[in-house]
């Protein structure tokens, strides 16, 4: 698997064979097929400087040290889902 990394400070959609696409927004990776990232529109990508392909899971310099988890917030316990009847009915 290679990693493609988003250059760009916006989202962008990266063309993939068999009519598929990878979705990455600003500043965020992916990974694809080995042989994916031979195709010609990931290559005009590449050649743009709109996208960095790494082997494996090799991350950009700097990115180091940014491996939070997704959705911290979400974590824990949540509140009841289910309201319950107070009072005289």
């Amino acid at each position: 698997m290679k990693t493609v990394t988003n250059k760009t400070h916006s989202a962008i959609k990266v063309p993939l064979p068999r009519g598929k696409a990878l979705h990455l927004g600003p500043r965020k990776t992916g990974q694809i097929r080995d042989t994916d990232a031979s195709h010609p529109a990931v290559k005009k990508l590449v050649e743009a400087g709109t996208i960095e392909i790494f082997e494996g899971s090799h991350q950009a310099t700097g990115a180091a040290g940014q491996t939070t988890a997704p959705h911290e917030s979400t974590h824990g316990f949540g509140g009841p889902s289910v309201r319950q009847n107070k009072g005289d009915r």
